[in-house]
């Protein structure tokens, strides 16, 4: 199994929020989600843990690209423009520094005009048990 099958088969939470991996390498990941009735807020717009779900699903592919099991140490996220039913998001992350313990890695998730929606960094934790995977795609 490749580690973008397992993650969008095993993180059943972003599986069932409608986000999935679309292509991981090593220190980048795309995920996609397409914004529908069940992601608005009470504001009639994506409430903000859809957002994020969609930006640490990306998080979590880069984090254990590198064949080692890396968990989320703390997450930062900064919402820049809202998003409406029907949008098709896509969070775009990069391994910013690729550290043997504790990786940091910048989320930038846009709409299908390339308008920036908000972005996330996020520090993780490399622990020593490796990764099974036959392969990143």
């Amino acid at each position: 199994m490749t580690l973008k099958e397992f993650l969008n088969k095993g993180d059943v939470f972003a599986k069932n929020s409608g986000a999935r991996l679309v292509e991981v390498r090593e220190g980048y990941a795309i995920a996609e989600m397409t914004v529908t009735e069940e992601h608005l807020n009470a504001g009639g717009v994506c409430q903000g843990g859809a957002l994020f779900t969609l930006a640490d699903l990306a998080f979590a592919a880069i984090s254990n690209s590198r064949g080692k099991l890396t968990f989320g140490l703390e997450n930062t996220i900064t919402f820049l423009r809202s998003a409406v039913v029907g949008d098709r998001l896509i969070a775009e992350a990069t391994e910013t520094l690729n550290h043997h313990k504790i990786p940091y890695c910048e989320i930038k998730v846009r709409n299908q005009n390339g308008d920036l929606v908000c972005v996330m960094t996020g520090i993780a934790y490399r622990k020593e048990k490796d990764m099974e995977f036959e392969s990143l795609q």
